[in-house]
């Protein structure tokens, strides 16, 4: 059974007070959409796997009015009596078939039969419709719960923000601040979308209370060359960055293809081929936001720019 902490201050929901059902709260994307949905005013019920119901982040969830109900993915009774009320589901999951496919998939079960009339799956990511299957094993992944999703008698609504700008500052070995080098594969002048985690959340927050979404919101906080990484790079840094291409997209799917064989690592989220795969993605052009973009939407967020993020690590 679903059992709900006691939260001090747990907002109750009201037609001027919506409620807003959050997937995957406790983790740093989950937890910055909390925020901004309690800060545009939202009530919000975390759904909180059993052993994360007393951690850190939970705790957090509660000291701002957040509702933290502990929920069994395999039990859909408890799971939909979790979901009933709520105007929108929002899945901030993270993790591989079990989670994104089968865990999304019983989620979206129970909103469904709670009768939710909006549910937004956990994408945030580049556009993966345009990508052929086998290019990318995450997004893989979300194309099959896609089509799952497509068939559901709900209203859908995917957000997708390019690559996490915040990922240039470590995770994503493209602006290397030691040896100053922006290094690449393919073209240098391949326009990349970059959104910071923030601001795919507060977005996603706002989308989330916005009952007019249409399929897809495409937004990226910046969008950028390589070229333009270079300059962002000198602008943050007050440095000169020069450019290494390593070598062309033949080249790099053929180093992902030997990786991937060397260091499967299949029951990692991302091992070091996942990321390479993506870079490919985005070094290619297919995974591009189609625009125009959907920054407009909701003209109150300020949207971060690579020289920012990139400033913040000095």
């Amino acid at each position: 059974m679903a059992t709900t902490s006691q939260p001090a201050a747990a907002a109750p929901s009201s037609p001027d007070k919506p409620l807003i059902v959050l997937a995957g709260a406790t983790g740093q994307l989950g937890l910055l959409i909390a925020h901004f949905l309690r800060q545009r005013g939202a009530a919000v019920r975390a759904l909180v796997r059993s052993g994360a119901v007393a951690g850190a982040e939970a705790t957090s969830l509660r000291l701002q009015g957040v509702e933290v109900v502990a929920a069994d993915y395999s039990d859909p009774t408890a799971l939909t009596e979790a979901c009933v009320g709520a105007s929108c589901v929002v899945s901030a999951l993270s993790g591989l078939r079990e989670v994104i496919v089968d865990a999304q998939t019983q989620l979206l079960d129970a909103a469904v039969a709670a009768g939710v009339p909006r549910f937004i799956p956990s994408d945030y990511s580049a556009d993966f419709t345009r990508l052929p299957d086998g290019s990318n094993r995450n997004f893989d992944l979300r194309r099959e719960f896609q089509r799952r999703l497509e068939q559901a008698p709900i209203q859908a609504t995917s957000v997708l923000n390019g690559m996490f700008m915040d990922l240039l500052t470590g995770q994503a070995p493209v602006v290397l601040p030691g040896p100053k080098r922006v290094v690449y594969w393919g073209d240098a002048d391949q326009p990349l979308d970059f959104t910071t985690m923030s601001n795919a959340a507060e977005f996603t927050a706002a989308a989330a209370l916005d009952p007019t979404t249409p399929r897809y919101l495409r937004v990226a906080g910046e969008v950028a060359s390589i070229r333009g990484l270079q300059a962002a790079a000198a602008r943050a840094t007050g440095q000169p960055f020069k450019l290494f291409r390593v070598g062309g997209l033949g080249a790099f799917a053929k180093i992902i293809k030997v990786t991937k064989a060397l260091m499967p690592a299949s029951n990692e989220v991302f091992p070091p081929w996942q990321g390479m795969q993506y870079l490919h993605n985005m070094f290619s052009g297919q995974a591009k936001l189609a625009e125009p973009l959907d920054n407009g939407r909701y003209p109150e967020i300020r949207w971060t720019q690579v020289h920012e993020v990139l400033a913040g690590r000095q």
